[in-house]
């Protein structure tokens, strides 16, 4: 059975953005076929990179390995390469953040699933547009909806309840990127964005029947792209 990337043209192929493609979960195989495309800064933040990034320690970038949950121990020997902003959201760093709370980055803390202790002890510097996003914060967002950003709300997956009841303030764009909103979006496909639906890796029986509306670089994003399980047909 082939995966939706098998189903594409050559050419749409070589449309693919390597950029994305190299934060691309799903995509390693084809990443480790051509290191010479690669964006070390995305890849850099690609968890299920990080063996070739061990590899190459010098073609890192320290930014984008801040955010890596899965290199904590490449960043805790270098310190003083971490960038405290992105490592703020970074979910396996919390004994980090914890130890340094002087350098945290309170936005992107507000995006970091394992540090909503620190946020509820901290709510006055929380962002809370940017918490919306945040899956483990759904019991502060329910008690505080006037402070919610539904556009940002409308990507996060443990959020769907509320979603379903507010459709008018729904941000259909972000939504349409959302894995948990299939079923929404499979009833509303005119109000869907297939730019954004093309990186939804739970979408891919819909742009396996709308081959033409795929956007090439937001299927770039979508891990479920290699994928040959998930085609029906």
């Amino acid at each position: 059975m082939d995966s939706l990337y098998d189903r594409l043209t050559v050419e749409q192929k070589e449309l693919l953005s390597w950029k994305w493609l190299s934060k691309n979960s799903g995509a390693i195989e084809l990443l480790e076929k051509n290191l010479n495309k690669v964006n070390w800064f995305w890849l850099s933040s690609n968890p299920e990179a990080i063996h070739i990034l061990e590899e190459n320690l010098d073609k890192v970038n320290w930014m984008g390995l801040s955010c890596n949950p899965k290199a904590i121990h490449l960043l805790e020997q270098n310190l003083d390469k971490v960038n405290w902003g992105w490592l703020s959201k970074n979910p396996a760093a919390i004994h980090l953040l914890e130890q340094n709370l002087n350098k945290v980055d309170w936005e992107f803390l507000s995006l970091n699933t394992a540090a909503i202790h620190i946020l509820e002890a901290n709510l006055d510097k929380v962002d809370w547009r940017l918490l919306s996003e945040n899956t483990s914060a759904i019991h502060l967002l329910e008690a505080n909806l006037d402070k919610v950003n539904w556009r940002l709300l409308s990507v996060n997956t443990l959020a769907i309840h509320l979603l379903e009841a507010n459709l008018n303030k729904v941000d259909w764009d972000w939504l349409s990127a959302n894995p948990r909103a299939i079923h929404i979006l499979e009833a509303n496909l005119d109000e869907v964005n297939w730019v954004y639906l093309s990186c939804n890796p739970e979408a891919i029986h819909i742009l396996e029947d709308n081959l033409d509306e795929i956007n090439l670089e937001g299927l770039s994003l979508n891990p479920n792209l290699f994928k040959r399980e998930y085609l029906l047909k």
